[in-house]
């Protein structure tokens, strides 16, 4: 039983369903360290009516690439594009650019989606100890205050 359920989706193979996906969906598929996890992702994937892409499970997404899979900056901006240009994925997409923003600048996505989604509920500014998520901030003109 619990091959069957990795290795399909069952008879409609996911075509009809709107789906949200949790990090370790994304992760199996972009790192395919779990064959059969990995096939079964991106069979949904490919085939999902509509994904929902959370931004918090993006931000998972780019910790664990980066910090358990050795991911480069650049490799995990890619993923994330990857599926900012799939037809089937809906996402918070000015909070993901602010957060590919900050990850192309070396810094963290959490940061940029933080200071974006904290701008979009009302906030005039961020402010963090961080000082390197600070000053990444501030160059991209993004009002930020180190406390």
């Amino acid at each position: 039983m619990r091959r069957r359920r990795a290795a399909g989706l069952g008879k409609n193979d996911g075509k009809e369903m709107k789906v949200a996906v949790d990090t370790n969906v994304l992760v199996r598929a972009a790192v395919r360290d779990d064959r059969s996890q990995a096939d079964a992702a991106g069979k949904l994937l490919r085939n999902a009516k509509m994904i929902a892409v959370a931004v918090p499970c993006l931000c998972e997404f780019v910790w664990v690439l980066r910090r358990v899979y050795g991911f480069k900056h650049s490799d995990a901006a890619a993923a994330i594009r990857a599926l900012l240009v799939a037809e089937n994925v809906e996402m918070n997409r000015p909070a993901v650019e602010a957060g590919l923003a900050m990850l192309d600048a070396g810094g963290d996505f959490a940061d940029g989606a933080i200071a974006y989604e904290g701008r979009w509920l009302g906030a005039d500014m961020l402010v963090s100890f961080d000082k390197k998520a600070v000053d990444m901030l501030k160059a991209q003109g993004v009002p930020a205050q180190l406390l």
